[in-house]
């Protein structure tokens, strides 16, 4: 039979994770100022007075450089286990671990050739 006894802790930590930012995000809404002035609808940027639209379009080349740097962020979250554990893996992770740094470097290869990597 299963029984519930042992996971008061896991309630506690579910009511818990509930509660921080419910109340969090109350605090906030009852302490903060509801007048809206002419100040607080102008945008900010750093006490000057702001020079043209808010809204502006970025090129895709800053979105293309921003996810080839994820991609190769996210290969050394994936690299560090291996290497840390590297002794004790043995052949068959190595050659794995050989694959998969093979397919990130087709990738580099491949975001090179296509211009993801050059800035201007």
């Amino acid at each position: 039979m299963f029984l519930l006894d042992d996971y008061e802790i896991v309630l506690a930590g579910l009511i818990l994770s509930l509660a921080v930012p419910v109340l969090a995000l109350s605090i906030s809404k009852f302490s903060r100022p509801s007048r809206a002035g002419i100040e607080r609808k102008t945008t900010y940027e750093s006490g000057n007075e702001p020079i043209g639209q808010a809204w502006k379009q970025f090129e895709i080349r800053y979105y293309m450089f921003a996810l080839v740097f994820v991609v190769f962020d996210v290969e050394t979250l994936f690299l560090f286990p291996w290497a840390v554990n590297f002794n004790s893996l043995g052949f068959f992770a190595f050659v794995e671990a050989v694959i998969f740094i093979t397919i990130l470097v087709i990738g580099l290869v491949y975001a090179w050739r296509k211009g993801a990597l050059e800035w201007s």
